[in-house]
């Protein structure tokens, strides 16, 4: 990637760090909000109240899930800049909106408007294909992949840093205004950088696409149209619908932790969690990320030299499904277990994302089959996976919180390691189908 603030790379790079920021930087306190929301709205059944943590955090994927491939259908006709630009200044908007939500609706509202108008990295990666040489696609979608990472990593990190700033930073900050909108200070950092972002891009970013004089008669929903027919038809390919189908339940059973991982750091250590609170559940995240920037950014490549992909995605998928099903296990007063929990998340996922990714290329390519049409349903059905996965597990959370017995918060985390059972076995059973082997030749 040039580092030139005249690059074109530099300001993609920037407008997907900034994204990804945007949407983790809500991680850390995003519970801890909801359920003050919550309860200022007369909700006080506990259960109701955590249930609202996973719609919130649904929601944003459910509005990119609809609205992305319209964006996408709109950057064909009317080109790839106006669209970036549009969805920075809806960060801009909705990220501080969101910091001062006073009730559920705004909040969700919010959430929602910020999803609908954020298709950014799609159409990041369509402006890199108008520019890119082939011999040049790669390490560029390499870069919006390294941005992706750090934004995860850094976004969590300042979310729970500048989190309720009148007790933890003190000072200027000490005031009636912050006590009352303990959650807007990040919100607000997140809402600045996107307003960087869109200054540069509106004077440095050129349009990459050349626009017809006469633009196509096609309907702006064609994308969205697209994206449901080949959720459909991928399901007549067997090994390739196995490969999809394998990516949906990892990333569903992967997301059912963003809600309720924090339900249960946040809950007191008498009645079994944690007791953290928005800075310290940042840095966890923050852990998290930054082994995930090491494994896909810097380890992969060694890795898929010396084993098989196909193992490399086993193995990903076991050590994650018992990252995630050991989480409600770790005990209060010692805490500090729960990083060895995040590692094997983090190195699962690290290692079965590019792995997978990989092998459906492999043999998408050695089929025939077009991969553009696979790649989008693997997209349609991952961001499926984002909205089911949160909804599942609060929803869950919420009828076993103030269970006994077998039936308690332990559920969710339960649920999850079987969906990563499931996943496995699909697995297993492509093993002998997949044929692709580090002896096949390998590009750099």
């Amino acid at each position: 990637m040039n580092g030139n603030p005249r690059s074109p790379m530099f300001i993609l790079f920037l407008v997907v760090f900034i994204d990804m920021i945007g949407f983790t930087i809500v991680i850390p306190f995003l519970t801890y909000f909801v359920q003050d929301l919550a309860t200022s709205d007369g909700i006080i059944d506990t259960g109701r109240r955590d249930l609202w943590v996973g719609i919130i955090i649904s929601v944003y994927s459910f509005a990119q899930f609809i609205f992305t491939p319209i964006l996408g259908s709109l950057s064909d006709r009317l080109g790839r800049r106006p669209i970036l630009l549009f969805g920075l200044f809806m960060n801009t908007i909705f990220f501080t909106v969101f910091g001062l939500s006073g009730s559920l609706m705004m909040a969700l509202v919010a959430r929602f408007l910020a999803g609908a108008g954020n298709g950014n990295i799609a159409v990041a990666r369509a402006y890199i294909g108008d520019i890119s040489s082939p011999d040049m696609v790669a390490s560029r979608m390499g870069a919006i992949g390294a941005a992706f990472g750090l934004g995860f990593m850094i976004g969590p990190f300042i979310g729970g840093l500048l989190s309720n700033p009148a007790s933890g930073i003190g000072g200027p900050f000490d005031t009636t205004f912050w006590k009352q909108y303990p959650y807007l200070l990040p919100c607000l950092l997140s809402s600045v950088l996107s307003l960087l972002s869109l200054f540069l891009a509106f004077i440095k970013l050129p349009e990459s696409l050349e626009i017809r004089s006469e633009p196509k008669e096609e309907s702006i929903f064609i994308g969205l149209y697209d994206t449901l027919k080949n959720i459909r038809k991928i399901t007549q390919l067997p090994i390739i619908s196995t490969l999809v189908f394998t990516n949906f339940l990892f990333i569903m059973g992967f997301s059912m932790i963003h809600g309720i991982f924090i339900l249960f750091t946040a809950m007191n250590i008498e009645d079994g969690g944690l007791g953290f609170d928005a800075m310290e559940n940042g840095w966890v995240f923050a852990y998290i990320g930054l082994l995930g920037v090491i494994v896909q950014g810097g380890l992969i490549g060694k890795l898929t030299k010396m084993f098989d992909l196909s193992k490399l995605m086993i193995f990903g998928t076991v050590i994650c499904g018992i990252g995630i099903a050991s989480i409600p296990y770790v005990p209060g007063d010692i805490s500090w277990l729960i990083f060895i929990s995040s590692t094997f998340i983090a190195i699962g996922n690290g290692l079965f994302s590019p792995t997978q990714s990989s092998l459906l290329t492999f043999e998408s390519s050695k089929r025939g089959y077009a991969l553009g049409m696979v790649m989008g349903a693997q997209e349609g059905y991952g961001a499926l996976a984002r909205i089911f996965g949160p909804l599942l597990a609060a929803y869950l959370w919420s009828l076993t919180v103030e269970g006994s017995g077998f039936w308690t918060y332990h559920t969710s985390f339960r649920v999850a390691g079987i969906i990563f059972i499931i996943a496995l076995i699909l697995q297993l059973k492509l093993l002998n189908n997949l044929k692709i082997s580090i002896n096949l030749p390998k590009e750099d």
